[in-house]
């Protein structure tokens, strides 16, 4: 029997797979030997790997722990961190609700920044510096890939003009 882990492998490899299945209806682009289809494809072949992964890890754990007896206290006692989960979901809402006035850039330089910080506090100014560098980054190699590089244009905001 398959654990929660091994039931969403299951599941994000059925969806990969029908996903990728459509890709295959996408029309082909004269200009430009990559199509439309050659990121997702790739993204969606990530994520079926990687759901391959997840099955085998929960099919391996669960065979490993065959064996062992478990006590039921140490299952009733998994942590569970709702406050953060609830925490990471409100961080995306605001940087969705601020993405039309504030632009890709800055909106997103900011999300990166307040979702390390809800994630894990920094203590100290090399971890700040982190936390800024990982943001900055984040949006340069977002901005290079898509704006300069495929020439999509990302979200200018309302209140900045970029």
């Amino acid at each position: 029997m398959l654990g929660r882990d091994g039931i969403a492998g299951f599941i994000c490899l059925g969806l990969s797979i029908a996903l990728l299945v459509m890709t295959r209806g996408l029309p082909q682009s004269a200009l430009v030997p990559i199509g439309p289809d050659f990121y997702p494809r790739i993204v969606l072949g990530i994520m079926a790997a990687l759901s391959v992964m997840l099955i085998a890890a929960d099919v391996l754990s669960r065979w490993r722990s065959r064996g062992a007896v478990t006590a039921p206290a140490a299952a009733a006692a998994e942590e569970r961190n709702y406050r953060l989960v609830t925490a990471t979901f409100a961080v995306f809402a605001v940087y969705v609700l601020l993405l039309p006035f504030l632009g890709f850039r800055v909106a997103t330089f900011l999300f990166v920044a307040a979702l390390q910080v809800v994630l894990e506090t920094p203590q100290g100014w090399r971890r700040w510096t982190m936390v800024i560098t990982a943001a900055l980054a984040t949006v340069i190699v977002t901005y290079l890939a898509f704006e300069v590089y495929l020439s999509v244009l990302l979200p200018r905001g309302r209140w900045t003009g970029f």
